[in-house]
């Protein structure tokens, strides 16, 4: 079920060869996004997009309809993008669409101790760099080592569409990580320390304790104020 690929493009701006020049321009205005030197609110024109990068109109009129895509602005006729802000609902639904796919890939795997060791190595992996990012202070690398490391649980369930549809949501998670550690260094080492407990449950096998152990995570992590995403639900199923 694991791929053996370790080539794969994580997060848009990691890609050193883009496939076109929108592409480069969407990845760059990502991580800007991302990391917050492009707040929500703040308005793209196609003209500052193309000028930054050097290039005409065309290309960043594509990047703005990319950017659209994975969530991070919103078009507006005639005027450009603007950054969305990551409301609480958007925050709820990310992370519980990511528990669902992490606990199924989970599931699937658990009755396999090779496969289980191969992600359980991959991890361990990640968990270093996650270390050695919040170590050196550089909370974008913490982030985008926090998506690998979600990511690598959902791809070991083997579905290729699953994987590419998490793949696709990279960039929104990444912003996520970043908002909640942004600034502060003891919430990136708490979710350092989850991450570490995700691993026991994973290693021995036993699906419904790491589901149990992923909801913890989420609760402790994203909604340290209490308002745990199955229970804030005065807006109700949309």
């Amino acid at each position: 079920m694991i791929s053996s690929s370790t080539d794969r493009i994580l997060l848009p701006w990691h890609d050193p060869t883009p496939r076109s020049v929108a592409l480069r321009i969407a990845a760059g205005s990502a991580r800007a996004i991302v990391e917050g030197r492009l707040g929500p609110g703040e308005m793209l024109t196609e003209a500052q997009l193309a000028e930054a990068a050097g290039a005409s109109r065309t290309p960043a009129r594509e990047a703005m309809v990319q950017l659209q895509s994975w969530g991070l602005v919103r078009l507006v006729p005639k005027k450009g993008g603007i950054v969305t802000a990551v409301s609480p609902a958007e925050r709820r639904d990310l992370v519980d669409l990511r528990a669902t796919l992490e606990i199924r890939g989970i599931q699937l795997v658990a009755g396999f101790p090779a496969q289980r060791a191969v992600l359980a190595d991959r991890l361990r992996a990640s968990l270093a760099a996650q270390r050695s990012a919040l170590e050196a202070g550089d909370l974008l690398a913490f982030s985008e080592q926090d998506v690998d490391f979600h990511l690598r649980i959902i791809e070991a369930g083997g579905n290729a569409v699953v994987a590419e549809l998490a793949t696709a949501l990279g960039p929104r998670f990444a912003r996520l990580t970043h908002l909640a550690v942004s600034g502060d260094a003891l919430a990136a080492a708490h979710y350092l320390r989850e991450h570490e407990e995700l691993l026991r449950p994973l290693e021995s096998g036993d699906a419904p304790a790491f589901a149990a152990a992923v909801r913890h995570h989420i609760a402790a992590a994203h909604f340290p104020e209490g308002t745990d995403p199955e229970e804030s639900g005065a807006e109700g199923p949309r």
